[in-house]
């Protein structure tokens, strides 16, 4: 079944390859959406797939990659719009 999932990630999760670990995640497990900065040092990702596949990006969330430190996230389940036609940084 196709969901989304909207997440912002807290902690040293900025300047940390957490883009670039989440894009390359996203691509494997087939999602579409993106990852991006904001300026209060949190990283936003909006998913969209299956929701075994935005699941396990979820779980990548709550931990990050090597350097990362997670303090949070929020996460909400949303319904698909169909807006997305890849997985992309932004900002």
């Amino acid at each position: 079944m196709k969901r989304r999932v909207h997440l912002f990630v807290s902690g040293r999760v900025q300047g940390v390859f957490f883009r670039a670990h989440t894009r390359d995640l996203a691509r494997r497990l087939g999602l579409r959406g993106f990852v991006r900065n904001l300026p209060d040092g949190r990283v936003e990702i909006v998913a969209e797939g299956e929701e075994e596949a935005l699941r396990k990006l979820a779980a990548f969330a709550h931990q990050g990659p090597p350097l990362a430190q997670v303090t949070g996230v929020e996460e909400s389940w949303e319904e698909p719009t169909g807006e997305f036609f890849g997985f992309s940084v932004r900002g």
